[in-house]
């Protein structure tokens, strides 16, 4: 065997020589391939700490490493950007930095519009869209990307249902393994059997019980009895459900001593019994039972009588018994029973994570708890201090009139009642501020701190009548101080909680009218809305106080992660005539009307979900460990998943503000 040697005038190799040299080539050739089995094992490891990476089966994984290269890019290198024309590969940031540069919407140069980190991926949107990016991808320091090509990207896309989810949803699909987490967690200490959002169908095991309208209120409660049910209900010809009879009932009827037994069962029933569609879900029933007072659903499905849920099928397999506490607190017979009944709505929160309840519904379920709790201290202070002769109305402002409350909440109250002139109006209000004191006094012993800033019914300048309110208003929006616009973001969410609410609506709906023709009012609304900047910043993830205090690199998820989305959706609804008032809501609404894009509106809706939940987790943790509440969470103690949704989420906050600017040019 003859080597060549490129060495002129050395002489021959022997067969030793070429064995010699064969042998130190496998070697390196082993060697190499050792390096490359680590290199991708390391990459593997690498993946499997990131989302939705760690989610993917092995095979999928391993075939994503096995076709993508890895690619180094110095400080300012630009990495994709819209001249490139339709973008060929898909990148996920193994080290370093990339940072999104585009055209600023109102002066010359350009924007930071996001920031990806290590395990962070990019640029879906255009891959799937077949287009050019559009805006600039470039390594903001010494950056090293895993790059796979378009045609492996489809491939994988094909393969994996996570991949793929995660690549349609995106951030989305994210947060639903952040429920998941946190239901787990929930469930391990609580147990769990059924989902608040199992349909009601599902719960529904048995046929109802039905009779007509001339069933004899004997053989109905004969029936029921025979059947062991807790009510029956009333169909017509066609199976439609026109009325119920419940337990209760028959107590009402048996104490009452003339009763007939012999009368028709029309003669005793509730007309007209709430029905939900089977597909509805249990969360739907447990809301509509403790708004309505009621202990029985109907389920309808093309207008006839498909089955009944009772609050213990609701609760007794979950307990979780809202309709119960609801219940217990408008029939307390003392503060001290409301005060007790407090811990227990935590208690509940708990649970209701552990049944799959989103941060929505426990804010919609602490609300309302809450306005059972208001209406209970109103009526035990009213038996307390005596009926004040006069017809008003308990209003709230913020995040009660939101219907946004967590367990953390002051008092944001007023008063509102109707007067004949100044004069009267004075008068009625002397008759009320002993009450409406006695009320605040009473809430606060409740756990509704009392308001530092005094915007309580109790204060005389906020217990008023329908035309001194509507003076108020209509002065905030023509005179936009500083001091009127921040109390325009506080009493332009408002609604009734206890009394008459005809008088408030039509506050609303002027409110709504002054403001949609008042385009300057809308433009300081707007310069005010942007004050509250998200803490995320152009070259950190999160921009954190560093005072040497408290509050030393931490971030207030209320005041910088919500109030962005709260003042920002407030001041669209309200420019676009939109009634509604609470935050999601509203959101949803400016997207059926084209306000803002469906795409925008849902990442909104998302981020807003993440921002409230964890904040809500914030305060679960605070009350177990007996810690004061607070709005302020220090994202190091997150994990990467977390950290990760909420530096996007507060990232959309800033979206939607730079949209505000751009509309308002500011």
């Amino acid at each position: 065997m003859r080597v060549e040697n490129n060495k002129v005038g050395a002489p021959a190799p022997t067969y030793k020589d070429a064995v010699r040299f064969m042998s130190k080539t496998d070697a390196f050739a082993q060697a190499g391939k050792t390096a490359v089995l680590q290199n991708i094992q390391g990459t593997l490891q690498f993946l499997q700490r990131f989302p939705p990476f760690n989610q993917m089966e092995n095979a999928h994984l391993a075939f994503l490493v096995e076709q993508c290269q890895l690619r180094f890019y110095s400080a300012n290198d630009s990495i994709i950007k819209p001249g490139d024309g339709p973008v060929e590969h898909f990148y996920i940031v193994k080290q370093g930095r990339v940072i999104g540069e585009r055209q600023h919407v109102t002066r010359p140069g350009t924007e930071t519009t996001f920031e990806i980190t290590t395990g962070e991926c990019f640029p879906l949107a255009a891959l799937l869209g077949e287009r050019a990016t559009r805006t600039e991808h470039l390594a903001a320091e010494d950056t090293f990307c895993l790059q796979l090509n378009k045609a492996a990207f489809i491939r994988l896309f094909a393969l994996s249902d996570v991949f793929r989810d995660f690549a349609l949803r995106g951030v989305s699909s994210l947060l639903e393994q952040v429920n998941q987490q946190v239901q787990r967690r929930a469930v391990e200490t609580l147990g769990t059997q059924y989902s608040l959002n199992t349909h009601l169908g599902e719960l529904a095991m048995r046929h109802p019980v039905v009779c007509n309208r001339e069933t004899p209120l004997r053989e109905a409660v004969a029936l029921m009895h025979e059947e062991q049910v807790g009510s029956i209900v009333i169909v017509d010809e066609q199976r439609f459900p026109i009325g119920i009879f419940t337990l209760r009932d028959l107590r009402q009827v048996v104490a009452n001593a003339s009763a007939d037994f012999a009368q028709p069962i029309a003669a005793h029933m509730t007309a007209e019994p709430f029905y939900l569609s089977p597909q509805a879900s249990a969360f739907d029933a447990a809301i509509a039972m403790t708004e309505r007072h009621i202990a029985h659903v109907c389920l309808v499905e093309d207008k006839r009588l498909c089955g009944v849920v009772s609050e213990r099928d609701l609760f007794s397999l979950q307990r979780v018994d809202l309709v119960h506490l609801a219940r217990t607190i408008r029939h307390a017979s003392r503060i001290e029973t409301l005060v007790s009944l407090r811990g227990e709505i935590g208690q509940l929160v708990e649970r209701m994570l552990a049944h799959g309840a989103s941060s929505t519904q426990i804010t919609q379920i602490i609300t309302l708890l809450n306005d059972h709790t208001v209406c209970r201290v109103i009526e035990l202070a009213i038996q307390d201090k005596g009926d004040p002769g006069v017809p008003f109305s308990w209003l709230c402002f913020g995040s009660e009139g939101r219907r946004e409350q967590t367990l953390h909440t002051d008092q944001d109250n007023g008063i509102l009642f109707e007067a004949r002139d100044a004069a009267h109006a004075a008068e009625i209000r002397g008759r009320l501020l002993p009450l409406a004191q006695h009320i605040n006094q009473g809430l606060a012993q409740c756990g509704f701190t009392l308001c530092k800033g005094n915007i309580m019914a109790g204060n005389p300048e906020l217990c008023l009548s329908r035309a001194e309110w509507a003076r108020r208003f209509a002065a905030f929006i023509r005179e936009a101080t500083p001091e009127n616009l921040l109390a325009s973001s506080i009493y332009f969410d408002l609604r009734v909680v206890w009394g008459e609410e005809h008088a408030c609506e039509q506050l609303r709906q002027s409110i709504l009218e002054q403001v949609a023709d008042n385009r300057l009012f809308q433009r300081m609304m707007a310069d005010n809305a942007l004050r509250q900047r998200p803490p995320v910043g152009r070259f950190r993830e999160f921009v954190l106080t560093r005072k040497g205090d408290d509050k030393a690199g931490t971030l207030d998820l209320k005041v910088q992660g919500l109030t962005p989305f709260v003042d920002g959706a407030r001041l669209l609804a309200l420019a676009n005539g939109i009634s509604a008032i609470n935050t999601l809501e509203r959101l949803r609404e400016l997207v059926k009307r084209e306000v803002i894009e469906p795409l925008d509106g849902a990442a909104y809706e998302e981020a807003y979900h993440f921002i409230q939940q964890t904040r809500m987790q914030q305060h679960q943790l605070q009350s177990r460990q007996n810690l004061p509440y607070s709005n302020r969470v220090d994202p190091d103690s997150l994990n990467h998943l977390d950290r990760r949704i909420l530096r996007e989420s507060l990232r959309q906050a800033q979206r939607l503000q730079s949209s505000l600017a751009l509309r308002y040019q500011l």
